[in-house]
C-alpha cells in the first residue's frame, strides 16, 4: 500500500499563510489522501533541519513562508541536502514588490496576524463604545479601560469613540443632578475615571447652537446658564467624590483633549 504524501507547511509565523497555499494545493488533486503539517514558529535552523530530516523519510513536499533572511537562507542551503521538492512561497513575491517599488521589504515575520489584532481590537473598542455610550449600561464602567464623565454637551460620545479608534475601551456617564451616579462609578479605580468641565458660558453657546439645528427655542432650560452653573457645580461635587483628574475642555479640540487621556492612561499604566 503506498504511503500518503505529506505537505509540510513551514513558518517563521503562526503558519496559516502556508498551510492556505497547501490546502488550496492539495485540494487541485485529491485532497483526502494529503496529510498536511504545520510547523509555525519556527526560530532557529535546528528547527529547519530537524523538519527536512523528517519529511525525507516519506515523500513529502514542504512549502514555506519564512519571512527572516538568516532562516531562509539557511532552509535554501540545508534542502539542498535532501531530494525533497520546496516551495518558497513569500520569497518571489517580496522580491518582484521589491523591484517595482525599490523599497526594502520589514522581513519581520508576523507582520499580517498582528495587523489582523490590530483591527480587530479597534472593531471591538468602537462596538465597546457604542454598547455604553451615555451611561446606557452601567455594566460597561466595570469593564472599561476608561470612564469619562461629564455633564451633556462636553464631548464624551466623540471622545469615546475617539479614543475606541486608537483601541482603546471607553464607557462615558452624562452628570445629571436629578439623576444619581450608578454605583459602579465608585467600585472604579479613580485612574481610571476622567471628569470632563467647560466654562458655563462656552456651555451655553453650544446648547443654544444644538438647540436650534433641533428647531427648539433658544431659550430653553437646558442653555439657561443658571442650570448650567447648577449641572457643572453637581458633576465637580461627583468627581471630588471620585478623586478622578479632570480635564476643562472650554477651548480644547476633539483631539487635544483625547491625547490629555491617552497621557493619563499612558502614566497609569506606568505604575501598574
Amino acid at each position: 500500500m503506498p504511503i500518503a504524501p505529506i505537505i509540510y507547511a513551514l513558518s517563521d509565523s503562526i503558519g496559516e499563510t502556508a498551510e492556505m497555499v497547501a490546502r488550496a494545493t492539495a485540494s487541485q488533486f485529491d485532497s483526502g489522501k494529503f496529510e498536511i503539517i504545520r510547523i509555525p514558529y519556527i526560530s532557529t535552523v535546528a528547527q529547519i533541519e530537524e523538519a527536512l530530516k523528517t519529511a525525507a523519510k516519506q515523500p513529502s513536499v514542504i512549502c514555506h513562508t519564512l519571512v527572516s533572511v538568516e532562516l531562509r537562507e539557511a532552509f535554501a542551503s540545508l534542502a539542498k541536502n535532501y531530494n525533497i521538492p520546496t516551495i518558497d512561497i513569500m520569497g518571489q513575491m517580496i522580491q518582484a514588490v521589491q523591484t517595482v517599488t525599490t523599497l526594502p521589504p520589514k522581513l519581520k515575520p508576523g507582520l499580517v496576524h498582528k495587523l489582523d489584532q490590530d483591527y480587530f481590537r479597534r472593531v471591538e473598542a468602537v462596538e465597546f463604545a457604542v454598547k455604553y455610550d451615555d451611561g446606557k449600561n452601567p455594566w460597561g464602567i466595570l469593564k472599561a479601560d476608561i470612564v469619562i464623565i461629564g455633564v451633556s454637551r462636553t464631548s464624551k460620545t466623540p471622545l469615546s469613540m475617539y479614543l475606541a479608534h486608537k483601541k482603546i475601551k471607553v464607557a462615558n456617564v452624562p452628570m445629571v443632578p436629578e439623576v444619581l451616579p450608578p454605583e459602579e462609578l465608585f467600585k472604579v479605580e479613580s485612574h481610571r475615571i476622567v471628569g470632563l468641565v467647560i466654562n458655563p458660558l462656552k456651555l451655553n453657546e453650544i446648547r443654544t447652537e444644538r438647540l436650534k439645528a433641533m428647531g427648539l427655542a433658544s431659550d430653553a432650560n437646558y442653555a439657561n446658564v443658571e442650570r448650567i452653573s447648577e449641572e457643572l457645580e453637581y458633576a465637580k461635587v461627583i468627581m471630588r467624590k471620585l478623586r478622578c483628574p479632570i480635564i476643562d475642555v472650554s477651548n480644547k479640540a476633539i483631539e487635544e483633549t483625547a491625547n490629555k487621556i491617552l497621557e493619563i492612561i499612558q502614566k497609569n499604566q506606568k505604575l501598574i
